[in-house]
Formats: structure tokens, sequence, C-alpha cells
């Protein structure tokens, strides 16, 4: 720690500088390197930016004075080499989901974190996003009663057609790439800490817009049942024309819980009613990233800015637990342990779209 300050390395310069790099600045943090590929690029956004050091290796960005941790926002298939050179380093750190490549992967980033002794946290922003955590809290509260039906849909037309340029590895399975990651991972995760962990899948994968060479899917379609005997099921696909559709729900025996957009409602025996956010969950309005930073229509998504707030409140959860502070229990934060539980549904989703067949879960 240097200036009073937790000093922090980004690795990654798209979704690392959009919103990693700024979130960790609204808590707190000291950037001391950004971490790239390129290097042309990587120092221009150095630059850009006003962060010291720009490298090509993240052994030259742990080598630098003043580095307490590490944030990594790469593509999948990069993270467990990463993760397990900074925690093997002694570094604390957060890592994007999807988690890993594979389970064995996962297993073995968390263990390597859990002997490094550091914090590790999964990039699970939207736990701390008003809407989801409070339709969480609703659920927790009884405001349903005992769950039953979960449904979780969206389709957005941002990657339909051969024209909407999407990164190389977005659109190659074998790195990792495609709509399941990229976006049910979020799901996954807000349904296990709501209503349960997952007991089995049945799955599907199809890539329905017309992308020549794309072997990722830009759709997913999963029925799922949780060990806790909720039913329900996630649709969603970037690549669907026509306009936007969305419904998030979880029916129990009193009543239902709902999200339209930011609010939360509840409807019962008593009739419909929007939910108050409480100020705990507030958060501040969404800040744009630099528009000129948005080059290809995967940039797109981050267009509003909606993930900053959310991920500044996980990366002050993150500055907290590496200071020994304590940290609200709600909404809860996750660590690798997530990370591995929602990879063994990954899989589970994979393999049954593959095999045709309903898949259980491993668990922990």
């Amino acid at each position: 720690m240097a200036d009073g300050k937790l000093g922090v390395v980004i690795v990654g310069t798209g979704f690392g500088c959009l919103t990693h790099l700024p979130a960790f600045r609204d808590a707190g943090f000291e950037v001391r390197a950004l971490v790239g590929r390129d290097p042309e690029k990587t120092a221009a956004r150095a630059e850009r930016f006003g962060v010291p050091h720009a490298v090509t290796s993240l052994a030259d960005a742990l080598a630098l004075d003043g580095v307490d941790a590490v944030s990594i926002a790469t593509p999948p298939h990069t993270h467990a080499d990463l993760v397990v050179e900074a925690v093997e380093a002694g570094k604390h750190v957060v890592c994007e989901k999807p988690f890993a490549a594979d389970l064995g992967e996962a297993r073995r980033m968390l263990a390597a974190a859990e002997k490094a002794g550091v914090v590790h946290l999964l990039g699970t922003e939207f736990r701390w996003s008003a809407s989801q955590a409070l339709l969480a809290r609703l659920v927790a509260e009884g405001a349903v009663g005992t769950p039953r039906l979960a449904t979780w849909l969206l389709h957005i037309p941002v990657l339909a057609g051969p024209a909407a340029e999407v990164p190389e590895w977005w659109g190659r399975a074998e790195d990792g790439g495609g709509w399941l990651g990229a976006h049910a991972t979020h799901w996954i995760d807000q349904i296990r800490y709501t209503l349960g962990e997952f007991e089995g899948v049945s799955a599907g994968l199809p890539i329905v817009s017309d992308r020549p060479g794309q072997t990722a899917e830009d759709t997913f379609n999963i029925r799922f049942r949780t060990v806790t005997g909720v039913e329900g099921s996630l649709q969603s696909s970037s690549g669907v024309y026509g306009p936007p559709l969305m419904t998030t729900r979880v029916a129990g025996t009193h009543g239902t819980a709902w999200v339209e957009f930011d609010d939360v409602y509840v409807g019962d025996a008593e009739g419909d009613r929007k939910i108050a956010v409480p100020d705990d969950l507030a958060n501040p309005a969404p800040e744009p990233p630099p528009g000129d930073l948005l080059h290809t229509a995967y940039d797109l998504l981050h267009c509003m800015g909606i993930d900053r707030a959310p991920y500044a409140r996980l990366a002050g959860t993150f500055r907290d637990l590496i200071l020994g502070r304590e940290v609200p229990a709600d909404p809860p934060y996750a660590t690798f342990a997530d990370g591995v539980a929602g990879q063994a549904v990954l899989d589970a989703v994979r393999k049954s779209a593959a095999d045709g067949a309903w898949v259980p879960v491993a668990q922990a």
C-alpha cells in the first residue's frame, strides 16, 4: 500500500478500461498499471486514463512497487494462468466471469487462491444492482412465500446480423466466447444466491444470427431445477431482430415478484405494488464510458455505463476485505467458490446442449 491507497493492476484494455479502471478508482484504489497484449494500444489507453505503467505481461506489473491487487478482465480462456500467477505472488484478485474454461480450471484457481490466503472475488457486479439486490431481498424475506417458478427472458438485437462486429475470441467456442458466458453467467449467479443451487439443466445453445465463421452461440435456452425445488427457464438471445423483450419473475406460494427495467414489483392477494429501493441498495446514476472507446457492437453492450456503480461497490467490498474491515452481508459478495459453482452449471448446460439430455449439475 502506497500513499495510503491500495494499488491495483488492471489486466485487459477492453472492459478493463471501460468499467474496471473507473470503478476501482471510484472505490479508492490507485491504478498502478495496465496490462494488455498490444503494446501500442495499452500505452495509449494508459496515457488516456493517467495510469503510470503500461506493460504487456502480468509478471512485469507484479514486479512494480505498490501493487496489492490484480483485477482480471480478459477473455475467459486466459483466466486460469493469470489468476494462479497473481495469487502465487501474494496478490488479492478479482476475476471476471465467465470464471474459467471448465470446472477443472475453476477448481484449480480456487485451490491456488485458498492456498495463498488472499482475498478472491468473482466479477459479479450486478449483485449490487439495485433491482437485482432488491428482488433477492424480497424473496429472502418471504414476499412470494416459497418460490416455485422462475423466469428470466431477454431478447436484444445488438449482435443480430453479419455486420455486428464482435472480438475474434467472442465468436469462438474454444475461447469461451458466446452469449452463454457473457450473459447467462449473471443470471446463474443471481439464481444461485436468490433461489438455491442448480440441481440439473436441459439446454440448447443455437446460433440464430447469420454470422459467418461463428462457432460460439449467440442464444441460450435453459430449463432448470434448483435443489430447493424451483422450476425455471432462462432464455436469451443477442442475435434476434425486433424490439427488446425482457422478463424477470419469481413466483411462489403467496405471490410473485418481478423486475421491469430498474423497478421491482410484488403482486399477491392484496394486489400489485411497486417496491421502493432502500437507501442501502441505491446506486448513483449510470456514467457512460467515453464514446470513442466503443468500436464494436459488442462494446455497445456497455455504452450506458450501468455496470460502473455496481462494480465500484464490488471493488469497495474487495478493498474492505483486504483491509480486514467488516462488510455488509446483503448483498453478499461472490468468491472463487461461487465461480466454481457457476462453472459447474455452465459445464452442465454445454453438455446438455451437446447430448440433448437432462444433465445433473456437479455439487461442491
